[in-house]
């Protein structure tokens, strides 16, 4: 499980491997997310956008952006909480996940929330223990 608080926001991520949904001599590793932000804050908010960047085991970057997270735009009254499953299909056993959600309050403020930095880690990939 990863967290982090912004601005009064708490966002945990918690990925899991889905080896049904995986096939590692296509090299295809699926993975999921479970995904729970809770306004801590005392002020209204709405999850506006999302941004992603995602690194596979190479070093590749992909970055997605978009609006609302799984086709929705909550709205958080203070300690109001939502929850979200997404997943992320990568070509190597291994990567990392982060990014942020734009948020905006009540009174139209814009602000910027850290989704924390998290593991795909599939049973598949290489351990090296430096």
């Amino acid at each position: 499980m990863y967290k982090a608080v912004t601005h009064g926001i708490s966002v945990t991520v918690t990925p899991r491997y889905v080896a049904e949904e995986s096939s590692p001599s296509d090299n295809r590793y699926f993975f999921a997310y479970a995904v729970e932000i809770i306004n801590l804050s005392i002020e209204r908010v709405q999850l506006r956008s999302r941004y992603w960047k995602i690194i596979d085991g190479r070093g590749n970057v992909q970055e997605v952006r978009g609006a609302g997270v799984v086709g929705k735009q909550p709205v958080l009254n203070p300690g109001e909480s939502f929850s979200y499953t997404s997943g992320c299909p990568l070509s190597t056993p291994d990567g990392t996940m982060q990014g942020r959600y734009g948020m905006v309050t009540a009174a139209g403020d814009a602000f910027d929330v850290e989704i924390p930095a998290f593991s795909l880690d599939s049973p598949h990939a290489r351990r090296v223990v430096h």
